[in-house]
């Protein structure tokens, strides 16, 4: 299916998935109406204007997550609502404020808005990996994750992990409020996402590649998953594009890679490059949760190719390097 003449639209356009998604929206013929919180702020817009098919097919809009009925004007007359928008940060003073509250009700007015427009046929929500294996019960090497787990609330609060408490409990405020009001609701749950920027800051995700090409090891653990953040982008499309889509869908890498896996890759750019493999930093083993396995037939139906972690880490310093982020 191609896009031509259809209208959707994209909230919190300018975030690192988002900006994506409008791009990949764009090559495929849709009339993108993408929200930001200032239109009139190049930082955040002016990559998305540069996009190819902007000049004639995207139009900026503002909104705000906190103000009831800001997407009315956006919203109106598009097929399908991609609602990324969302705080993501893990360092917060006020977690309710900064990140509970937006996420919450930021997600709650956009479906709100929705009900309101006959056009919108179906909402395609960014959730994330967070909101799927925050519990109580330890995720081992053998455990496999599917889109049948939920992250438990109180297990988020004991351990303040506050982002996951936030997009957990956006999840399950949506889920209530689409079986209410029949909305056809998608839920998408990537897991730690890098790959090539648009925008031109650095984002918390991509900051990981940048603490590794530092020798840091940010989580202290010896295993990661990542996500090429393309292949996230075209997962939402998708899940737009095929009928029978429904539910959720976790988006995350296949494979598990080792420090050592990441350090070879990231020699060919930094050959001094040494990625702390001290012991003392792996303590702490009860976060070195990644080695569970991960479910992704789900979205492998959607028709998504999973990126090689090698081209994506590549794609990613290249990027960095370009923005001068590095």
């Amino acid at each position: 299916m191609n896009g031509g003449g259809n209208i959707v639209c994209v909230t919190g356009a300018s975030g690192y998935i988002a900006s994506w998604i409008v791009k990949l929206l764009l090559i495929r013929g849709y009339t993108v109406r993408a929200t930001v919180r200032d239109p009139n702020d190049q930082k955040k817009t002016d990559h998305l204007l540069a996009l190819d098919g902007a000049k004639e097919r995207l139009k900026l809009f503002k909104a705000n997550l906190l103000e009831e009925g800001s997407f009315d004007h956006a919203v109106d007359g598009c097929e399908a609502v991609f609602h990324t928008a969302s705080p993501v940060t893990l360092t917060v003073d006020d977690p309710q404020a900064e990140l509970i509250d937006p996420a919450v009700k930021g997600t709650l007015n956009v479906l709100k808005t929705c009900t309101k427009m006959s056009s919108v046929k179906r909402v395609i929500v960014t959730s994330s990996i967070a909101a799927v294996v925050a519990h109580v019960s330890v995720i081992g090497p053998n455990s496999l994750v599917d889109e049948t787990m939920f992250s438990n609330p109180n297990f988020c609060e004991e351990k303040k992990q506050w982002y996951a408490l936030s997009k957990t409990l956006a999840e399950d405020a949506a889920w209530k409020f689409a079986k209410a009001n029949e909305i056809d609701m998608i839920v998408m749950n990537p897991g730690l996402v890098i790959g090539p920027l648009l925008q031109p800051t650095l984002n918390l995700s991509v900051d990981v590649v940048v603490d590794l090409t530092k020798g840091k090891d940010p989580f202290m653990s010896k295993h990661y998953r990542f996500v090429d953040v393309r292949d996230v982008a075209l997962a939402h499309i998708k899940a737009f594009e095929t009928p029978s889509a429904n539910g959720r869908y976790i988006i995350d890498g296949p494979v598990v890679v080792t420090l050592n896996d990441i350090e070879k890759v990231l020699r060919e750019f930094f050959p001094d490059l040494c990625i702390g493999d001290d012991d003392k930093n792996h303590v702490d083993m009860k976060l070195d949760l990644v080695t569970y396995k991960v479910c992704v037939e789900k979205v492998r139906s959607l028709g998504i190719e999973f990126t090689p972690t090698e081209t994506t880490l590549r794609d990613t310093v290249l990027s960095l390097k370009e923005k001068s982020l590095l």
